[in-house]
């Protein structure tokens, strides 16, 4: 898991710049706990991590919306990109481009949890 984990991270703050991004981060990320749940079982994996893919979802969702109302409070046109003076030494330039790559990576693991958690309980 932590293999998959730190790939995932990797893809996501390289993806603004680069091919990658949320969207497959969330895959890669979602491909640990998904093969968790399959070979420890649901109900562990659950236990574990305290998952609850709907409240990940809401937070994916709320970060993403959040990162594209900013330009709007701030003047700009929708989804403009905005990146604040200060940069991480690994990261780079923490902007909302990253914002909703970091909010479309927690919905993608959410959404991929919960048709997980639904399939393999029926």
């Amino acid at each position: 898991m932590p293999l998959f984990i730190g790939f995932s991270l990797f893809l996501l703050f390289r993806g603004h710049n680069s091919p990658g991004g949320g969207f497959i981060g969330g895959l890669l990320a979602s491909i640990a706990f998904f093969m968790r749940a399959m070979v420890l079982g649901v109900n562990n994996t659950i236990a574990k991590y305290k998952l609850r893919p709907i409240g990940i979802m809401a937070i994916g969702l709320s970060v993403a919306v959040v990162s594209v109302l900013i330009p709007v409070l701030a003047g700009y046109p929708l989804m403009t990109g905005l990146w604040f003076d200060f940069t991480l030494p690994i990261i780079g330039k923490i902007g909302t481009p990253l914002m909703f790559d970091t909010g479309v990576y927690i919905l993608v693991i959410g959404v991929v949890l919960n048709i997980t958690f639904i399939l393999s309980n029926s």
